[in-house]
């Protein structure tokens, strides 16, 4: 994910100080991210595991889960503990080592890799989305749909938290309702879409837990 844009919006300060000076500011580039996880800010990270995620998993049958831009990657491990497979990557190296030293004996479940040319090693039931469309800069959406689109097969679920905001700078790049729809709309229907009551401060009131099929 990404760092607020400005000092004055919600999340764009780690606990008990100002937010470090960085030298990158292109969300587009491995060096952007890399950046922010070797200083420790990641106002993004929830640091466990969201309770819209635990449930929509409870009441699923497991599938084989492909997770994008992981960061630290916390729902990799509680998949993997409970039994489904999972893959995710990350195309920070740095982001790749936090998840990495976290996970444990789940750690070779994360790779770095560039989720436009990557393809995961089994076809995925459920795409996870967790703060990944909102660190792609605008201009990456259509990329994005479509290659999820390509990714899952007919039946196939997207599902995730959804970042809605009309401010026009970023990250995080929030969504309207109406860009959303007309996004994935085209290949998908939607199956959920849920109030999110335990957001970190950087999405609070903002986000919706939202599940969509691939027809």
């Amino acid at each position: 994910m990404t760092e607020p844009s400005s000092p004055d919006r919600p999340g764009s300060k780690p606990a008990g100080g100002a937010a470090p000076a960085f030298a990158t500011r292109d969300p587009n580039t491995a060096a952007f991210w890399d950046e922010r996880f070797r200083q420790g800010f990641t106002p993004w990270d929830q640091a466990g595991v969201p309770a819209a995620f635990a449930s929509f998993a409870a009441r699923s049958t497991p599938v084989p889960v492909f997770v994008p831009g992981c960061g630290n990657a916390h729902e990799v491990g509680w998949l993997a503990q409970a039994g489904w497979t999972v893959r995710a990557i990350d195309f920070a190296a740095d982001a790749v080592a936090a998840a990495r030293a976290q996970l444990g004996p789940h750690a070779a479940f994360v790779e770095q890799a560039d989720f436009f040319t990557y393809r995961p090693p089994f076809a995925p039931g459920w795409i996870y989305e967790r703060a990944f469309l909102c660190a792609l800069p605008p201009a990456r959406r259509a990329d994005y749909a479509a290659r999820m689109a390509e990714l899952l097969e007919p039946g196939g679920l997207l599902a995730g938290f959804f970042f809605f905001d009309e401010a026009p700078k970023g990250p995080p790049f929030g969504i309207t309702r109406a860009e959303l729809d007309a996004l994935v709309r085209p290949s998908f229907d939607l199956v959920e879409d849920e109030a999110v009551d335990d957001s970190i401060p950087v999405f609070a009131g903002r986000e919706r837990w939202m599940s969509w099929r691939r027809r």
